[in-house]
C-alpha cells in the first residue's frame, strides 16, 4: 500500500546526520542570493548531487520517538504550534536556498496565522512570494518551480481555497513524476489551515483529506502537536514526493516544549500516544484531543484504551496499526473527516484487508456528519464527534 502511494519515495535512513561544516557559509551565501532564486536552484541541485541526498530524505529511524527526543541533552524550549512550523521553515530555508514559499499574504503580513511572520525580511521577496488571489495559478507555479529544481512550500490561506487548485494538485502535482517517465520530481509541500473551527461557516470548515486521498503519487500527513508539526514540516520539505500537510485551525495555539537540537520525523509513521490493552483507537489532528479527553473517562470506568495518532494519512502506517490490533483485537476510528469516502472509510478497508483474522468485534468509525458545517455553535458541535460519543463507542465495542 505504501509502495503504491509513494511512487518515488526516498529511502528510509536516519535523520540524525549532522549538516556539513560548510553550512554557515551556505547560510550567508543564501542571504546574498535571496533575490536570485534561479541561481539558488542550481546551487541546491549541485549540492544534492554532491552527496546531500541523505539530508533530503524525509524519514527518521524507527527507534526515534517524541519521548526519546524530549529527553535529549537540552531541556528544549516552549513554542506554540504555529511557531514550531515557522521554526521548521526558517531552518530549512537557511540550510537550502532552493526552499521558497508561495501564497496569499505570506510575505510582509506573515500569513493569516503568522506561520511565515518575518520570513520576507529574512529571505527576501522572491523566496517568500506574495501572490494574487489565484490559487490555481500560484499552485501551478509551485509545481513548475519544483520541476526545475526548487522546493516550494505553497500555503493555502484556508484549505478550502485549494479546491480552486485541484487540477494542479491532481493532474500535475501527483502525476507528473510518472507521466514524465521519471524525468521530473515534484518536491513540493502544500500546507494550510483546515478543519472545523469556531463558527467559520461551511466554506471555511472544509476537511480536504477525503478529496486528496485518491490522487496517485501524493503523500498526506496531519500534524497535531508542536513537536510533530515541526518534524513533519521539515520532513515534507526534504521529501522528493509532493506532500500535503494538514494543519488544524484550532491547534495553532497549542504550546509544547520541543528539543533545541534538530530533529526530523518520518512522514510514514504513526505515533503511539497512549499504550493500552482493551481497544485500539485510531485518530489524527484535532480529534486526538477529544480521544484523550474520553480516555480519562474510560480509565475511570476500568477500560484501558490504546491511542494511536496515525499522522500519515497516505500511506497508512500499517506496521504500527497492525501490531496494536494484534494486541487489542478491537478497533475504533475517530476522525473529523466526513463519514462518506473519508479517511476512516479507507482505514477501515485497509484493516479488514490486512488484519481481519485478529478482530474480535466489528470496526467502529466515528466521523463528522455528512452535512455542510453549520454556523450556529450548538449545531456545529453536533456535526463533530464529541468525547461522550467516544466513551459510548468503546463501551459498546468492549461488551
Amino acid at each position: 500500500m505504501a509502495a503504491a502511494s509513494s511512487l518515488h519515495a526516498a529511502p528510509r535512513v536516519g535523520s540524525s546526520s549532522p549538516f556539513s561544516s560548510s553550512s554557515a557559509g551556505r547560510r550567508s551565501a543564501s542571504a546574498a542570493r535571496s533575490v536570485r532564486v534561479a541561481a539558488a536552484a542550481g546551487s541546491g541541485a549541485a549540492r544534492r548531487a554532491g552527496g546531500r541526498m541523505v539530508a533530503r530524505a524525509a524519514v527518521a529511524s524507527k527507534a526515534e520517538s517524541p519521548a526519546s527526543a524530549a529527553s535529549s541533552k537540552s531541556d528544549g524550549h516552549e513554542v506554540l504550534l504555529f511557531e514550531a512550523l515557522r521554526e521548521a521553515l526558517i531552518e530549512e530555508m537557511k540550510e537550502d536556498p532552493t526552499v521558497c514559499v508561495f501564497g496569499e499574504d505570506v510575505g510582509h503580513y506573515g500569513g493569516s496565522y503568522k506561520v511565515t511572520k518575518g520570513l520576507a525580511e529574512m529571505f527576501g521577496d522572491l523566496r517568500v512570494l506574495d501572490t494574487p488571489i489565484a490559487e490555481n495559478s500560484f499552485t501551478g507555479m509551485g509545481v513548475g518551480a519544483a520541476m526545475k529544481g526548487l522546493r516550494p512550500v505553497v500555503e493555502g490561506m484556508n484549505m478550502g481555497f485549494l479546491l480552486l487548485a485541484y487540477n494542479q494538485i491532481s493532474n500535475n502535482c501527483g502525476m507528473l513524476h510518472y507521466t514524465s517517465g521519471g524525468q521530473f520530481k515534484i518536491p513540493i509541500v502544500i500546507r494550510g489551515p483546515g478543519g472545523v473551527g469556531r463558527q467559520l461557516g461551511a466554506e471555511h470548515s472544509q476537511r480536504l483529506e477525503s478529496y486528496f486521498q485518491s490522487i496517485p503519487g501524493l503523500q498526506m500527513v496531519a500534524c497535531s502537536t508542536p513537536y510533530n508539526a515541526k518534524g513533519l514540516m521539515k520532513a515534507a520539505i526534504r521529501s522528493e514526493n509532493p506532500v500535503v500537510l494538514f494543519e488544524h485551525v484550532l491547534l495553532y495555539n497549542l504550546k509544547e516544549k520541543i528539543p533545541d537540537e534538530e530533529y526530523v520525523l518520518c512522514l510514514e509513521e504513526a505515533e503511539m500516544v497512549r499504550p493500552g490493552e482493551h481497544v485500539t483507537i485510531l485518530t489524527y489532528s484535532r480529534m486526538r484531543y477529544h480521544v484523550m479527553q474520553a480516555a480519562k473517562t474510560l480509565v475511570n470506568k476500568g477500560y484501558d484504551p490504546e491511542v494511536i495518532d496515525i499522522r500519515s494519512l497516505k500511506p497508512f502506517d500499517l506496521h504500527t496499526i497492525g501490531n496494536s490490533i494484534k494486541k487489542t483485537h478491537r478497533v475504533l476510528i475517530v476522525e473529523e473527516c466526513m463519514r462518506t469516502g473519508g479517511i476512516g472509510a479507507s482505514l477501515r478497508s485497509a484493516i479488514i484487508d490486512n488484519f481481519w483474522d485478529y478482530l474480535d468485534a466489528p470496526i467502529m468509525c466515528l466521523s463528522s456528519q455528512d452535512v455542510p458545517t453549520p454556523y450556529a455553535a450548538p449545531l456545529e458541535d453536533a456535526t463533530v464527534v464529541q468525547p461522550a460519543q467516544i466513551v459510548a463507542a468503546v463501551e459498546q465495542i468492549c461488551q
